[in-house]
């Protein structure tokens, strides 16, 4: 077995025999056991009771998240005209049309959303096999296919999140930095884990939410209670 470096033995060492703790406490262990040399991610996990292969428990959806992720967020919009501008003047990083299709075809990603008015859809749904596997396709149910891109920039700028149930039925983000004060982590949390539950499926059966875990980006996870987290903001 390979030997643990000191920060990983002494992080395990902190979170050896902790479970379901409420979220103040999950999170105050998480920020206590990230020491890597950059700010880390506060990522969190959530179980559900959902087969992802049918396409009624497919759980997707969007939240804004009260004190934002932290992180700055590229957004690339494909637009035309009035459109375009309107795009540009919200603080989108990247703005185009076949041009942008064609610098994405050459394998050059430099974006984290990518927005799209309906009218470019043709044109962006060539591009379905690159974006699709990376969750960066607009798709107009999360918001990323729309005639308010401004809205849309500013929302992507702002702190919002999408989130999408993988095949062996979770779902992650982030949700801040390890560097904010532990009551917005908390309150972040929470937006996110409300903002899950109510994209319940028709489809799900029994146990919907059966876990939710957090971590630091280089940091193991711990189990927060399920009451805990689901507890008004």
């Amino acid at each position: 077995m390979a030997k643990l470096g000191k920060r990983t033995a002494s992080a395990r060492e902190i979170f050896a025999g902790k479970a379901n703790l409420s979220v103040e406490d999950a999170l105050s262990l998480v920020k206590q056991a990230a020491t890597a040399k950059f700010d880390e991610t506060v990522e969190i996990a959530l179980n559900l009771g959902v087969d992802p292969r049918h396409a009624d428990q497919m759980v997707r959806g969007v939240v804004q998240l009260p004190n934002g992720t932290g992180k700055t967020v590229r957004v690339a919009v494909f637009a035309r005209g009035a459109k375009a501008d309107e795009a540009k003047a919200a603080g989108a990083d990247i703005v185009g049309a076949e041009d942008l299709m064609e610098t994405i075809q050459s394998g050059k990603i430099e974006f984290d959303r990518c927005i799209a008015t309906p009218d470019m859809m043709p044109l962006v749904g060539r591009l379905g096999k690159i974006l699709g596997p990376r969750n960066l396709m607009p798709n107009p149910k999360v918001g990323t296919v729309t005639m308010d891109v401004k809205s849309a920039v500013e929302a992507a700028k702002g702190g919002e999140v999408q989130f999408k149930v993988e095949k062996a039925g979770v779902v992650h983000a982030g949700i801040g930095k390890v560097s904010f004060e532990p009551a917005k982590l908390a309150e972040n949390l929470r937006a996110f884990v409300g903002a899950v539950n109510r994209a319940k499926p028709a489809g799900a059966k029994g146990t919907y939410l059966k876990k939710v875990s957090v971590s630091s980006t280089m940091g193991p996870g711990v189990s927060v209670d399920l009451t805990s987290a689901t507890a008004e903001a």
